[in-house]
């Protein structure tokens, strides 16, 4: 692959055409660049370029590069990965957006601990959409009693659904996987009208980003296409 800037470029590029193809606003979808094991260096290179939204999945990871980076301004810290209970009250603190808040208790913890000085807590809720075993996430048919309660939290601004469908499934399938998210959501802003802004859908990574476009992804979240392929952690 070549340099970070030229990787964000092309992948930018793949965004604009996509969104275009699927008769979109353009501009209506955002680059969600998946940082984890990715070195401080590395995120510097791509603020270099121009990106300004990293994605995050492991906390101390995290918190370390928060540390090493206060010196960019407007940096915009999504933490996407599983939430401990323990971990809640750094989570709140130090990132934006949490994309991976699938149940009711990390959602009040959130609130409770998110400083007032701060704005609030934009979240999105995880559906696991493909009901995986392997996989955190509400159900779907769990989402509106969830979102009620949610709306009632202060601290918090509930955004709308994040998914990681099954990537194993094939091309139809994976779309229908986003169509039921895109669903989900619009079937809450029925719904749940007071809930929140309920306008983002997070879904899509490097290899099925045109197809969670189409069905109305609104983040997009890319790693090895804006990084290259991670080195394994030893």
């Amino acid at each position: 692959m070549g340099s970070i800037a030229d990787n964000l470029g092309g992948v930018t590029r793949l965004i604009q055409k996509a969104t275009l193809q699927a008769g979109r606003k353009p501009g209506s979808v955002n680059l969600l660049a998946v940082s984890k094991t990715r070195s401080a260096e590395e995120l510097r290179e791509a603020v270099a370029a121009g990106q300004r939204a990293f994605g995050e999945n492991y906390l101390q990871e995290a918190l370390d590069k928060i540390e090493a980076l206060t010196d960019l301004a407007d940096i915009d810290w999504h933490f996407i990965g599983p939430i401990q209970s323990n971990k809640t009250r750094q989570i709140a603190s130090a990132f934006s957006w949490v994309h991976s808040v699938d149940r009711l208790k990390v959602a009040r913890r959130l609130s409770e601990q998110r400083e007032t000085d701060l704005p609030p807590l934009n979240i999105c809720l995880q559906v696991n959409i493909n009901n995986e075993q392997s996989k955190s996430g509400c159900k779907p048919e769990e989402l509106p009693e969830l979102v009620s309660e949610i709306s009632k939290l202060p601290g918090l601004s509930l955004r709308g659904l994040m998914a990681i469908p099954d990537p194993d499934q094939a091309e139809p399938a994976l779309r229908a996987s986003f169509h039921r998210l895109a669903n989900a959501l619009n079937e809450l802003k029925q719904t749940c009208p007071a809930a929140g802004p309920l306008d983002t859908l997070s879904m899509g990574m490097s290899g099925d980003l045109e197809l969670a476009i189409a069905e109305g992804a609104t983040w997009v979240r890319i790693g090895t296409s804006v990084f290259g392929k991670r080195v394994p952690k030893s």
